[in-house]
This record gives C-alpha cells, structure tokens and sequence, in this order.
C-alpha cells in the first residue's frame, strides 16, 4: 500500500458565525473571504488570503493555519499541508472535535506519504477521545495499516483487536492485513479462521483456497488441505497445475487412486510427459481399473520404451499372452533380463508352447540363476518328458 485514500468528511473551514467568539473580527474577515474563493475553485487565490495573514492571537493563527492545510492538502501541496496542520494540532487550541478532525486528517496525509512513524502518534492521541460522530473501527484499522507498513506485526494484531471491538462485520481489508501479520508471525492455526472468513467473502479468489491448503499441509493436516482444493476445484475455482499436482497427491493418500489418475487428465503436456502418463497408469492399477491402467502404460511406453516393462507385466497378468510377448521383446533394461525371460515362460506356458517356455527358462537361469528359473526348468522338463 503506496497511497491510502483519505477518506474524511471534513468542513473545509469552521463556519465564520460559529467561531466569532474567539477569532478577532478582522481573521474572522479573512477566513470568509478565503472560504468563499476556495468555494469558487480559486484555491490559489484563497491560499494567498491566508498566507499574507500574520494573526497576532493564538487562536486566530492555529484556525489559519488548520484552514491553509486544508487548502495546501486540496491543491496537492503535501509538504505544506503537513507543516500548516502539525502547527494547529500543536497548538492545541482547536475546539475539541475540530482539534479531533484536523489531527485525524494530519494522520492520514502522514500515512498517504507514507512517513508512518510520523503518523502513529498522532493515531494514537486520537483512539483516547473519539468524538460520537467518528468511526473508532476505521481509525484503528489505519492503525493497523500504519504498523503493518513498517512490519511491527504483532501491533498490527493488538490494533485489529480493537478493531474487531467496535466493528460489526467482516471485511476484506482488515482480513487481508490480519492473514499478513499472522503469516509473518507463523501463526498458522491462527490464520486458518482468517482464510475461511476470507473465503466466505471472496469464493472465487483463488489465493485464499491455495494458502488455506498450503497451511494445512504445513501443520499436517493433509486430509483437511485434500478437503480444500477439492472444494475449491468443485466451485469452479481456477487452480494452479501445482495446486492440482498436490491434489494428485493427496487423493492417491488417502487411497482414492481412481480419483488422482483423473486428476492428471487435467494436468498440461499429460499426453507428452511420460513420467506423468506412468504415474497416471499406476494410480489406475492401484485402482484396479486394469485396462485403462494399460492402455496409459501404452502411452507412456510409447513416449519413453523404459515404461515396456509394466506394460509387459500387466498385459501378462491380464492374459494378453500375444501382446505380452511382443512388448517383452522390446525390453531392453539391462536390470530386467533375467525377469523378461521368465515373463516370457510365464507366457509361453499360459500359450502351452512348453518348449520355448523351458528354453526361455534356461536363458533365465544363464543369466541371473534362482530359485525360480531353476524351478520351471525342473517343471517344464517334467511336462516335456511326460507329451513324450
């Protein structure tokens, strides 16, 4: 927050009759004249009324000088807004509310040029008399806004305390600054009540359904985050590939991998990225989903020969023979030579082709001798000699 909009109902000058009591009759003069000129858009000329002004009475050069702050602030002129009203509110001579309402806005021009160390105090002066008329809400709120700009986060907090005692409702601003604090004071359990009150503001922002999530997986509580994103997603809310990569992530912990392989349908470059196209094909084997489990691992095996082998297994298991073989003969994995050919006798003898089963067996038992090569020969060897 660079700027923050002075948002004042503000008389521009006390009218003339009301203060005739106090300013001399020649100020009193004066100030009507400049108020009627500032009312005419001659800011310039109403200014000059003043500036030309030397009030011998105290009284007369802080309603002046209030008066000129005004019309210096009107005009753009920050700087000698600032120093016209710091001279009335120092002088502390104003009427109650009218020193109250000149302070409050030396505040805020302070907190608009960003000098908010200048401002806090007099923030502060202001919060111990709130006249009737005022919002107590919105000033703490500014003070909460002053402190957060200088990351003085754990006043920003005690600010919206008080806040929260004389406001009625929930907003998005006083959220927002209050999530910020929390966030930077890692008050994580703290910020989830924040994010929801945000949420029932705002559904459709898709920042408060990311950071809720993202602080229930840093707390822990994964199931709470896989809740989250997936109600965000059900909303309609436009989620991030990653927010949809954990959600991948999430299902297949807690067990739903039917749920997490239709997930990865939704991810970018899934038909081209073979790793994707693998993990997709396990959460449906998982699932139990066979035969789409294998016609991704096709996919991926065509993306990337690697993935042949799980092809190969599942197709075997499934009692695709023909189709099992022909894949076994593409695997070319160093680490899996002994384990392709016994796929192949597996395969050959579910085909009850027993003589390549047993020479496959045989090749097996060349390569990486086991208890399970040594068997098949054994077995196969057996079948051979009783068709004989």
């Amino acid at each position: 927050m660079k700027k923050v909009v002075i948002a004042l109902t503000l008389m521009l000058c006390m009218p003339v009759n009301a203060s005739a009591e106090e300013l001399s009759q020649f100020t009193a003069g004066k100030v009507q004249r400049a108020h009627n000129l500032q009312q005419e858009e001659k800011l310039n000329e109403a200014i000059a009324v003043l500036a030309d002004l030397n009030p011998s009475r105290s009284y007369d050069k802080a309603f002046v000088n209030r008066m000129l702050g005004i019309f210096y602030w009107q005009k753009g002129n920050t700087n000698k807004a600032i120093q016209n009203l710091t001279l009335a509110v120092n002088s502390n001579l104003l009427a109650d509310e009218q020193a109250w309402v000149t302070q409050r806005m030396l505040a805020d021009i302070l907190l608009s040029e960003e000098q908010f160390k200048t401002a806090l105090p007099h923030y502060y002066a202001l919060t111990h008399t709130i006249p009737e008329s005022q919002k107590a809400d919105e000033l703490w709120l500014r003070i909460a806004q002053t402190h957060y700009q200088i990351g003085q986060w754990p006043k920003v907090l005690t600010a919206l305390k008080r806040y929260d005692v004389f406001s009625n409702k929930a907003e998005i601003q006083p959220l927002t600054i209050k999530l910020g604090a929390q966030l930077q004071l890692k008050k994580w359990k703290a910020s989830i009540p924040t994010l929801n009150a945000l949420l029932l503001l705002e559904p459709n922002k898709t920042v408060w359904w990311q950071q809720l999530a993202g602080i229930q997986l840093r707390i822990g509580r994964s199931n709470d985050a896989l809740d989250t994103l997936a109600l965000a997603k059900h909303q309609g809310v436009a989620l991030r590939q990653q927010d949809l990569k954990t959600l991948v992530q999430l299902y297949a912990q807690r067990g739903i991998p039917e749920r997490a392989a239709l997930i990865i349908n939704e991810l970018e470059n899934v038909h081209s990225d073979a790793k994707l196209l693998s993990d997709q094909a396990m959460y449906w084997q998982v699932a139990k989903e066979w035969d789409k489990a294998i016609a991704v691992w096709s996919k991926a095996a065509q993306l990337n020969a690697k993935y042949r082998w799980e092809l190969a297994q599942l197709l075997l298991q499934e009692g695709h023979y023909h189709k099992a073989l022909t894949e076994l003969e593409q695997v070319k994995r160093k680490d899996k030579q002994a384990d392709v050919e016994l796929a192949k006798v597996r395969a050959y003898y579910k085909l009850e082709n027993f003589d390549k089963a047993i020479i496959h067996a045989k090749q097996a038992n060349n390569i990486t001798p086991s208890s399970a090569s040594k068997s098949w020969v054994k077995y196969l060897s057996q079948i051979r000699n009783m068709q004989s």
